[in-house]
């Protein structure tokens, strides 16, 4: 049951943004990248962000106030005038503002305080749709035109976003100069690697990555094992967390059977099946599905990283993963670690403030652990939410909603690099391990993987919910081999 609780959901998005084809701009067919704004700047770009808040060091007209920078529109010699439009972020997961909290709040409220003054616009982030119909939301409002509102959509991190890239849903980003999309702070979290195509990008987030999948460890069952839990967090440092290392843990926790029942008392590990293979082939150094130097989309899921990760997997499952009993619900797996019925967890760093926050037994945090006796680092497999703009807005709406979107998002002056993620998951970890060790680890290296960016290919029935007990590696990959294969070569051939 557990595999399959988002299928429906992805399914009807899905088919949504299918039917919607090329209709994005309602009875406009024109190229967004071919519309002029009323305000031309294609062949300026003072707009760019830089290093600065904003600042083009090529503009000689910007304007230093205080800490921060006036970026000036060459037409007037005067802040760039965004006529007091009112910019929504819409999202699924926004809540209520907040007063600010600590002085790097304040900071932030200050900053972005001082830029919708100065350049005369609103901007805030709303949960309008939820994380179910955000896809089908974004596809039936490109398609019917739009409206008055001024949207930049956040869209989720897969084939559902794809699709709409590939049926002309999205403005080309590229086109807007006020991106200068070379920054830091588009690349370091590697989402432009997988919405460009073609040399066009569609999608982008900006600053750190959000950290991803690890291990959750029972401190009280770990202890009553006789495992000193911080030897964990000391192989993390030192690089020696590797898979035997936690095999060789789970070994020790389900040597007790005090009952005679020839059943652990507790069990190794539980895990939403697919995300192990995920975790295990990148561990190893493979993909399922990468890109080569000319951009193309390659095969890679029998490599023989792949296929040792595979077949390693295969062998944990079944020597350590409580078997799920019949008609569980699809939580099974997070509940019966937080009832303490296994002693490791695989999930996503979201738990710490989620679902783990109130958990009775104390816990920690770890990387997923490296293959044994190669010179690999750690992982994180990186999977953001993203934002887009839609293609049914002219192309002066379109650079006004990038260019205040940029300096909402832009470094906050003096505190460049604060690592402005950490306070929220400090205040329910129960260690600083987790956050300054696990976290920081998971932040600063991982990659994308793009087997949910083709078009048409749904990895989950075929690949991910096939994983479990007595999985047979061999007959699951002679199972997408071809399919697969024919699918990434027309996401190769594709022109859009």
């Amino acid at each position: 049951m557990k595999r399959k609780m988002l299928s429906r959901l992805m399914a009807a998005s899905l088919a949504a943004i299918m039917v919607v084809g090329m209709a994005g701009c309602g009875d406009d067919t024109t190229d967004p990248s071919d519309s002029t704004p009323s305000n031309d700047n294609s062949n300026d770009n003072s707009g760019n962000s830089g290093d600065n808040n904003g600042d083009n060091p090529g503009n000689n007209n910007n304007e230093e106030v205080g800490q921060y920078t006036v970026i000036k529109d060459p037409a007037t010699g005067e802040a760039y005038d965004l006529g007091g439009v009112e910019i929504i972020i819409r999202d699924w997961f926004s809540g209520d503002p907040q007063e600010p909290s600590n002085s790097y709040e304040e900071a932030v409220q200050d900053w972005r305080d001082w830029i919708q003054e100065t350049y005369n616009f609103t901007i805030k982030q709303q949960a309008i749709s939820d994380w179910g119909s955000a896809p089908k939301d974004f596809s039936d409002y490109v398609s019917t035109g739009g409206d008055d509102n001024w949207y930049a959509f956040t869209l989720r991190d897969d084939v559902t976003t794809t699709s709409a890239m590939g049926n002309g849903l999205m403005w080309d980003l590229t086109q807007l100069d006020c991106l200068d999309l070379s920054e830091e702070k588009f690349t370091k979290n590697k989402t432009l690697d997988l919405y460009t195509h073609n040399g066009a990008v569609y999608a982008m987030y900006a600053g750190d990555p959000e950290p991803r999948t690890g291990i959750y460890f029972n401190k009280r069952i770990l202890t009553e094992r006789n495992i000193n839990y911080q030897d964990i967090y000391e192989m993390e440092k030192n690089g020696t967390w590797t898979w035997s290392a936690w095999t060789d843990l789970m070994d020790k926790v389900q040597a007790v059977d005090d009952n005679g029942d020839n059943v652990p008392d507790v069990w190794g590990f539980n895990v939403n099946n697919g995300m192990l293979l995920k975790c295990a082939i990148f561990s190893n150094g493979g993909e399922i599905i990468g890109k080569d130097a000319s951009g193309k989309y390659v095969y890679k899921a029998e490599d023989p990283e792949a296929v040792e990760a595979l077949n390693w997997a295969a062998g944990v499952f079944n020597d350590y993963m409580e078997l799920e009993p019949e008609g569980a619900q699809w939580d099974y797996y997070q509940q019966s670690f937080t009832n303490g019925q296994v002693a490791f967890l695989v999930e996503d760093a979201y738990m710490i403030t989620g679902l783990l926050k109130d958990m009775t037994d104390d816990w920690g945090f770890v990387v997923f652990p490296k293959p044994d006796g190669k010179d690999i680092d750690y992982t994180n497999l990186y999977a953001n939410n993203l934002v887009c703009i839609p293609s049914c807005y002219d192309k002066d709406k379109a650079w006004k909603i990038a260019f205040a979107w940029n300096l909402y998002t832009n470094d906050i002056p003096g505190y460049e690099d604060y690592e402005g993620w950490k306070p929220g998951y400090k205040k329910t970890a129960r260690d600083d391990e987790t956050v300054d060790l696990t976290l920081a680890m998971m932040v600063k290296n991982g990659m994308v993987s793009y087997h949910g960016v083709i078009p048409d290919l749904n990895p989950d029935p075929d690949f991910f919910w096939r994983a479990g007990k007595n999985m047979d590696v061999s007959n699951i990959l002679e199972g997408i081999r071809e399919s697969w294969k024919t699918l990434i070569d027309e996401a190769n051939s594709r022109n859009y």
